[in-house]
């Protein structure tokens, strides 16, 4: 198996063209473990770059570098195929997720969206920012769907992307945050305190695309079966 490449600045993936024996893979944030570990399946160079849905469909529209890119949010891929992105528009979904609210571990469990204001105490809600970050939308999207969003807009603390709300929750920084189930998971310094149902965030579905010939064998490989026993590993359920 060939090595990974991590691209931890996206912007220096725009600095010139692909490699031709590199195939550079553009992922959600809440994908990082599980791409990992599939990508290490590959016997083809992968290079990885995480974020921000949005960033990373703005990135690729802006003609950064890339062969596969795989977001947490459908929009995302139909603002990609409005660009004329090449590919976008015939992405397939791989992964479901859930939200949680989660908070620090021996925590009292919520009743409800209802109690986030009280429990909050004067502090802030970590999410993703709504505009970018898929996991931010899907929280508005549920706490409008349950009357709440007037009263927590203003005690939000929005963050580049989903593992940073996480982080600052994890750290002691905001009191609770709205993560994705699988996020939660692999950060034992907080426990989850409620689940989202779906009916109430939208489905969250992760569509994949290849951008270009070099990359159709990664898509193809994360929709095999040991792809998908590694997203089960990790929390996340078949599409």
């Amino acid at each position: 198996m060939k090595r990974l490449i991590y691209l931890v600045c996206v912007a220096f993936a725009l600095s010139g063209p692909a490699l031709a024996d590199r195939i550079n893979v553009f992922g959600a944030a809440s994908l990082r473990g599980v791409l990992e570990d599939i990508a290490a399946l590959s016997t083809d160079e992968i290079a990885l770059s995480f974020g921000g849905s949005g960033t990373m469909a703005r990135q690729a529209a802006a003609g950064a570098p890339v062969d596969v890119i795989v977001l947490a949010s459908p929009l995302w891929m139909d603002w990609l195929s409005e660009q004329r992105v090449p590919g976008a528009d015939s992405a397939v979904a791989v992964a479901r997720n859930s939200l949680v609210v989660i908070g620090a571990p021996g925590a009292e469990p919520l009743g409800g969206a209802e109690d986030l204001l009280s429990r909050l105490d004067g502090r802030r809600l970590a999410i993703g920012q709504r505009d970018a970050v898929p996991a931010g939308a899907y929280a508005q999207a549920w706490l409008r769907a349950v009357d709440q969003w007037e009263t927590l807009a203003p005690h939000l603390a929005e963050t580049d992307n989903v593992r940073a709300a996480l982080a600052l929750v994890a750290r002691g920084e905001a009191p609770l945050g709205v993560v994705y189930a699988t996020d939660a998971a692999v950060e034992p310094r907080v426990s989850v305190l409620y689940r989202v149902d779906d009916s109430l965030s939208g489905p969250i579905v992760y569509p994949a695309a290849a951008l270009g010939p070099a990359g159709r064998p990664f898509l193809d490989l994360l929709q095999g079966p040991e792809a998908r026993a590694i997203f089960a590993r990790h929390g996340f359920d078949a599409p």
